[in-house]
């Protein structure tokens, strides 16, 4: 979650202005820093590693004129922090900043040291820079090569070009990444986050999915992904300079389904090297050859990312593994091998029954890992090994972004265990990787067919039971589905696998019953279809959540067919957990229920 400002200010200088601005993004979590402007025709710019104290530290000594600049706070995804990989990137006369992950930056890198492009950092972000200026070259004026360049870009992004030979200019664009520009009395500014604008102005227009922008000091020209003029609302809103801002979203929690694209990149890019070809973590000092199995523990949305985390972790690392709920694994009292590895799983890191679970571990000589959200937590500072998720500040009470950077983590600690057992090689590793790489993307696609579950939504919300069925990797996801539903609608839900329905819960089948079945095309959607068939024999209301292909075997059996991208199985369950999010979300809307604050419920459960 990098911050991205950029300023085009009337008569004051820009970089107190841009330095400012990022102090208002630092809860977003950074490694590195860096600052452009241009004056009097040259264009300069100043970049640290670290924090902002050690970037004010350089702007002291060598200060930067001008009143029109872009500044950015980094988390690396590609290359280490560096000042090297920091932002802005600078290619002749033009500078970038950028949130996000450019899916086929090393296509593009390719494709430019072969026209004799030298490249100085480790980032995807240098070649949009280095590409800008190659269309600068070729003759093409700021606004053309900026378009340019945004149309060869694939992957998820928030972007803001600086030029030297436009100081009047700034043109940014987004697909998955936010992005605001903020209107001021002869001045314009631009943030990924309006609470970076917060003293600046209170004048904001979001840009949508797609958008691109050309901003002035006096004004602003958007076109949409097709690159047709458009109109976006401008919006006065009361910014304060609290960090919990909602931006155009009418709860926290939409705001963290939105911002899962951003969060996953980030999440990705610090498990990851610097050339995207192995996966890093702390966890690779232990010696996992010599593990005989692996114990989960976890308590509500993390106890079924833990569910996720044992499917992969067997299928993929072929280890063993045990999948515990904490409140009820220490009463039980487990024996735990000498030679096992228990991992405890906590947005929080304060969830208490699931700290005791750890301390249990401990005192039976399990080496213990801490998958957390807060690094600063006690299960952070009590486990052997701490594994960071990355999701940022997560104020909705029902988790969303942090479900899925979970997810985003476990898969990549199996392929890495994989490596470590021997069970893949090298280029198997780099394959994943790859695959992990298009879920911004293929998030932003999901975001974008919002209005499609909300209709679905509308529909269920006079319901008093609903049922979730799935098969295989979607049945964790059904789980997950049924709880979001509960947690903020009050509808009672379960979630069931999909051949267990003849088994017992068949029975709860009626006509008033809606039934949510999650059935990507694969090698299990037949066994679903017969599933699902036994159900609408009974006048069950089956509502598919799918791609295109297991829609259209459904046909007209099915009450509601909903379709979304066709994913690869590693991809499918973050695109499936954004589908139950959003429905579960445009549920709540529905009824008037408290969405970021459901009654009974706390963000963090610290006491048994």
């Amino acid at each position: 979650m990098c911050g991205i400002i950029g300023v085009l200010a009337k008569d004051r200088p820009a970089a107190p202005l841009l330095m400012d601005g990022l102090r208002r993004l630092e809860y977003r979590g950074y490694d590195s820093a860096g600052v452009a402007t241009v004056s009097a025709g040259f264009l300069d710019r100043r970049r640290a590693a670290g924090k902002l104290a050690a970037l004010a530290d350089v702007l002291g000594t060598a200060p930067l004129p001008g009143t029109s600049g872009i500044g950015h706070t980094r988390w690396a995804t590609h290359g280490c922090p560096t000042e090297a990989n920091a932002h802005p990137h600078r290619a002749g006369s033009v500078c970038v900043v950028h949130n996000g992950i450019i899916e086929n930056y090393r296509t593009l890198r390719e494709e430019l040291t072969s026209r004799g492009a030298h490249f100085e950092s480790d980032t995807d972000t240098e070649v949009i820079a280095i590409l800008c200026a190659d269309m600068l070259r070729r003759g093409l004026c700021e606004e053309d090569a900026a378009a340019g360049t945004i149309a060869r870009l694939e992957g998820t992004y928030a972007l803001c070009f600086l030029f030297e030979t436009a100081p009047d200019l700034l043109i940014c664009a987004r697909r998955g990444s936010p992005l605001v520009i903020g209107l001021g009395d002869g001045e314009t500014f631009v943030g990924s986050d309006a609470i970076a604008l917060a003293p600046l102005t209170n004048r904001i227009c979001y840009l949508e999915e797609g958008d691109w922008a050309v901003v002035s000091r006096t004004d602003m020209r958007v076109h949409d992904s097709h690159g047709n003029p458009v109109t976006r609302r401008v919006q006065v809103i009361a910014l304060d300079h609290l960090i919990a801002d909602k931006g155009q979203h009418r709860h926290f929690m939409a705001k963290e389904i939105h911002e899962q694209p951003t969060v996953l990149a980030r999440a990705l890019g610090a498990w990851t090297s610097s050339d995207r070809n192995r996966i890093t973590s702390d966890a690779e000092h232990i010696d996992w050859s010599a593990v005989s199995r692996l114990s989960i523990v976890a308590c509500g949305t993390a106890y079924l990312a833990g569910h996720v985390a044992k499917i992969w972790l067997e299928q993929i690392a072929r280890l063993p593994v045990e999948l515990e709920i904490a409140s009820e694994f220490r009463y039980r009292e487990p024996p735990l091998p000498r030679d096992g590895v228990t991992m405890v799983i906590s947005q929080s890191g304060e969830t208490a029954d699931t700290l005791a679970a750890l301390r249990y571990a401990k005192a039976q000589g399990q080496q213990t890992l801490g998958l957390v959200n807060v690094t600063t937590s006690t299960i952070a500072r009590e486990a052997d090994v701490v594994l960071p998720i990355h999701a940022g500040p997560e104020i909705g009470v029902a988790s969303t972004k942090a479900f899925t950077a979970q997810l985003m983590c476990i898969a990549l600690l199996a392929f890495m265990i994989a490596r470590k057992r021997g069970v893949i090689g090298p280029d198997a590793e780099t394959t994943a990787i790859d695959v992990l790489s298009t879920i911004p993307r293929i998030l932003s696609e999901v975001l974008a067919q919002e209005n499609d579950f909300a209709a679905l939504a509308a529909q269920i919300s006079d319901a008093t039971s609903v049922l979730f069925l799935g098969r295989g990797m979607m049945y964790p996801l059904a789980l997950e589905g049924a709880l979001k539903l509960k947690e903020i609608t009050y509808i009672h839900a379960e979630g069931y696998a999909a051949g267990e329905i003849k088994h017992g819960p068949i029975a709860l089948v009626d006509e008033h019953t809606p039934i949510i079945a999650l059935a990507p095309s694969g090698p299990l959607l037949e066994k679903s279809l017969s599933n699902l068939r036994e159900v609408i024999a009974r006048n069950g209301r089956v509502a598919i959540i799918g791609d295109a292909a297991a829609c259209q075997v459904f046909g007209n059996e099915a009450w509601h067919c909903l379709a979304i991208p066709h994913v690869d199985p590693l991809v499918a369950p973050f695109a499936y957990a954004v589908a139950i999010q959003f429905l579960a979300y445009h549920t709540a809307l529905c009824r008037g229920t408290d969405v970021d604050q459901p009654r009974n419920l706390a963000k963090s459960v610290t006491v048994e």
